[in-house]
């Protein structure tokens, strides 16, 4: 399963909705990734560009999903997904990459 970074903003509404009865978002957002295929790791709230960052694990199209359903439902807005690839395999991504670019022909260059 692949590892995604998410970061959002919360709408007006929300915010004026969690002042009035404050609660703890991690619960929803880990059965919205549970529904959709994926599971919630981390979920923090944030200062400066950004109220909340996600970690999750799960399938491309699950994470896509649970961002469309967050996102339609009004409380959130500016919802920004970062695939993440830990070091170890981004190592063997390069060694595979290494062989293949060798071979490659940019547009334009000469054979």
């Amino acid at each position: 399963m692949s590892i995604f970074i998410t970061q959002g903003r919360f709408v007006q509404e929300a915010l004026r909705g969690m002042l009035a009865k404050p609660e703890d978002r991690a619960e929803a957002v880990a059965k919205l990734f549970a529904a959709t295929g994926g599971k919630l790791l981390s979920y923090y709230m944030t200062f400066g560009d950004y109220d909340f960052l996600i970690v999750s694990e799960g399938p491309d199209e699950g994470v896509a999903t649970s961002s469309i359903v967050a996102k339609a439902s009004g409380g959130v807005a500016e919802l920004k997904t970062t695939l993440a690839i830990s070091s170890s395999d981004m190592k063997g991504a390069f060694a595979k990459a290494g062989s293949v670019a060798a071979k490659f022909k940019t547009a334009g260059a000469k054979a």
